[in-house]
């Protein structure tokens, strides 16, 4: 099928924004999650030098990574030729992907960092690097893309620039205004014992990929139904991923502040930090739920001024409003037991509940009750819930001591 020189722009570029999430900025996301509890546990047993060490290991070991990520986008354009029907678009994708390997180091720094800076409590930091940053990306966007007449190659040079240029900002943060006290230099140790940081590394990266994934799949399923419901469909990704903005910086609070109390040996104070995180995850995703209830009319014609998109994306939005809830939890569950360095209870977690339940399901009500988009929802809402459940359990349950005297081993043999 012959497509327009502007349609093979415009998939090109989301197919490799989706080929680089998933092979390349998901894994480092998956994987910095270690220092959640490496990090935040080691400052709050006293031990500043341990978080500067920590951060060390994991920005080597991401950059070691990108090496063979790196390897991948090259020859992404031959990948894709293979899944895409539409050779041009596969081939600009390619292109966007080998301009993108020069951001991977910096990008692996700046994830590094990110946690760094958190550990110690100094969350403004990283908004007042990306307050700078995204002006200056769209800028960027603009004078590359447009301005220098570059077209579809100054898009993925701009990414590049600011990948790049995040660690920098965040660097002179933290050696003019706050976070150096617990940078001792680069010390040689960083080279050794990953075994601890790892551990908790790949535990992250499930978590993370999994539902990542899980929701990359309702947009490639959503496209056999037709090009209404797959314009639905990125409306209510889009809406679902803006709704959950609100709880995920509860959870990276909440992971910071039980794993700071762990580290200090204060289990109690852990707990009781960890119970008002849920409180104000319950009223969080109580807000989300009247929120999407009570505007599923109105909130589509923000996206579109079709008739047809906006029937269908009122109709499936009572179900994302429903797992809001659930939603709101699970975020918050996840960033607790990051807090507790217990990253291999969310990530089994997520792989039963959401490869083994809840896309079966997804696809089933889909396509063989032919619900189409109500029933991909469904299973995904499905999902959601028995998480939050499953790793509401477990925290109930689990024993805050024994993370006490984790800790305590993991910061004496770092």
């Amino acid at each position: 099928m012959k497509v327009s020189a502007k349609s093979a722009d415009t998939l090109a570029v989301s197919l490799a924004s989706m080929s680089a999430n998933i092979t390349g900025y998901a894994i480092f996301q998956g994987l910095a999650t270690s220092l959640d509890t490496l990090c935040a546990q080691a400052y709050g047993s006293g031990r500043k030098h341990l978080v500067g060490l920590q951060c060390q290991r994991m920005i080597l070991f991401l950059w070691s990574l990108s090496l063979p990520i790196g390897l991948l986008w090259l020859f992404s354009n031959r990948v894709l030729e293979a899944i895409v029907p539409e050779k041009e678009s596969a081939d600009l994708a390619g292109l966007y992907l080998h301009v993108l390997i020069f951001g991977l180091p910096g990008y692996a720094l700046f994830e590094s960092g990110k946690r760094f800076v958190q550990a110690q409590g100094l969350f403004s930091a990283t908004t007042y690097v990306l307050l700078v940053a995204a002006p200056l990306n769209a800028f960027m966007n603009w004078l590359f893309v447009w301005r220098f007449g570059w077209g579809y190659i100054g898009a993925p040079i701009a990414v590049v620039v600011t990948h790049n240029l995040l660690p920098i900002l965040l660097f002179l943060y933290v050696y003019f205004i706050d976070g150096h006290q617990c940078w001792n230099g680069f010390s040689h140790r960083a080279f050794s014992n990953w075994g601890p940081m790892i551990k908790l590394a790949l535990p992250g990266l499930v978590m993370v990929e999994a539902e990542f994934l899980a929701f990359e799949a309702l947009v490639l399923a959503s496209s056999y139904f037709g090009t209404t419901h797959l314009a639905a469909q990125s409306v209510l990704g889009t809406v679902s991923a803006i709704t959950f903005q609100i709880p995920f910086p509860l959870s990276i609070a909440a992971s910071t502040r039980v794993a700071n109390l762990i580290g200090a040996t204060l289990s109690g104070a852990a707990r009781t930090s960890a119970k008002v995180a849920i409180y104000g995850a319950v009223l969080i995703g109580l807000f989300n739920f009247t929120m999407l209830w009570t505007l599923r009319h109105h909130i589509p014609q923000l996206f579109t001024n079709d008739p047809e998109v906006i029937e269908l994306v009122a109709r499936v939005l009572p179900i994302c409003a429903a797992f809001q809830l659930f939603d709101a939890l699970a975020a918050l569950s996840s960033g607790l037991l990051r807090g507790l360095g217990r990253q291999e209870i969310g990530g089994y977690i997520n792989l039963v509940c959401y490869y083994v339940i809840a896309l079966p399901i997804s696809f089933g009500t889909g396509f063989g009750l032919d619900w189409k988009l109500e029933g991909l929802w469904g299973g995904v809402a499905i999902g959601l819930g028995l998480v939050a459940a499953g790793e509401g359990f477990f925290l109930v349950t689990m024993d805050w001591d024994r993370a006490v005297q984790d800790a305590a081993q993991r910061n004496a043999h770092a």
